[in-house]
């Protein structure tokens, strides 16, 4: 008897936030195998998952959405919201009228500063610019595949569940954009905690200021988090807290606002959090890939295929050592495994 061979699975490569770098990306897709095709990268085998954050900081943000769209479109690539292309849509939608605003994300100089370099790199082109916000709209805030998820900051089983029901899928539109302006709202809440991920408020009187000069009362903190008992054991940030801060005990109904990721569900991969330090699981079923590409960290891919338990030797990734006029020059030692 004869026996037909087995078709091997797709794989999918997740890859973390780009914020403009289009030559790293690039090298990156390269690394692992894409080439293009009519002007456009593919993969015979492969899928790209891009986890959102295609915008803003970076020196060729133009460059890095047209590769991406150009993918997505072709069936090469897909793609999860980041919270700077939902912040985009804020910053350039009108409010409806009595609302007391002017633009649903409010137009001040923090505001204005995350979203400079993009709009200074479509200043040229306007219609450009005004087909990707409506391409936005087409961005899912989730992946969900039989054997991994993907969101840009945190997997939230409730909400997700019942933003399915109520817009039918995952992505947003208009009235919804409209409805999160309201951070109270169910859109609200699904915009912030998908996008920006879970935090708990600081003890009374204590704020901490961040590598982005922005202050803050909250911290960000891990979804996943199994039995923590101080704060410490949930805090997921660049920014450290103080140690006194850190070393404090949960109170109840602090332990009882965190949310959990199952030990027994598909891995899930975010991007969003800024890690510094060399790629590897967050847990056997969770993974971040965002590794500060355009603050000169790394470019991270995670090379998912019919794993259910992660492992540090499926992330590959680009090294940025330093800026110049093209990108980031990447040596041949920098080029990683």
């Amino acid at each position: 008897m004869v026996r037909a061979n087995k078709v091997a699975s797709r794989g999918y490569d997740i890859i973390g936030d780009v914020h403009g770098c289009a030559n790293t990306l690039e090298q990156l897709l390269e690394q692992m195998g894409y080439r293009k095709q009519n002007g456009v990268y593919q993969h015979p085998r492969r899928q790209a998952i891009f986890i959102g954050d295609i915008i803003d900081r970076g020196p060729r943000i133009r460059e890095s959405l047209h590769l991406v769209r150009d993918m997505v479109e072709r069936g090469s690539a897909r793609i999860v919201m980041g919270n700077h292309e939902y912040n985009a849509l804020g910053y350039c939608t009108r409010a409806r009228p009595g609302s007391g605003k002017q633009f649903l994300r409010e137009h001040n100089p923090r505001h204005d500063r995350l979203i400079k370099e993009t709009l200074e790199q479509f200043d040229a082109y306007p219609h450009e610019w005004n087909e990707f916000l409506e391409w936005f709209y087409t961005i899912p805030l989730f992946i969900e595949e039989e054997g991994f998820r993907a969101v840009h900051a945190c997997w939230d089983q409730s909400l997700i569940d019942q933003f399915r029901e109520n817009q039918g899928g995952a992505c947003i539109d208009e009235d919804f954009l409209h409805a999160s302006a309201a951070i109270e709202s169910f859109a609200g809440q699904v915009m912030d905690t998908l996008l920006r991920g879970t935090d708990l408020r600081l003890p009374e009187g204590v704020k901490i200021t961040g590598r982005d000069g922005y202050t803050r009362e909250f911290f960000r903190t891990k979804f996943w988090a199994d039995n923590p008992r101080t704060y410490a054991d949930v805090v997921f940030q660049p920014d450290p807290l103080p140690p006194e801060v850190a070393a404090m005990e949960l109170r109840p109904e602090e332990r009882a606002q965190l949310i959990t990721y199952p030990a027994d569900a598909p891995p899930v991969f975010v991007g969003h959090y800024w890690m510094d330090s060399e790629p590897a699981p967050l847990k056997h079923n969770v993974a971040c890939i965002d590794y500060s590409a355009v603050k000169y960290g790394r470019m991270v891919a995670y090379r998912m295929d019919d794993e259910k338990v992660l492992s540090k030797d499926k992330f590959v990734w680009v090294d940025v050592s330093r800026p110049d006029e093209t990108d980031y020059p990447i040596s041949e030692d920098s080029v990683a495994r």
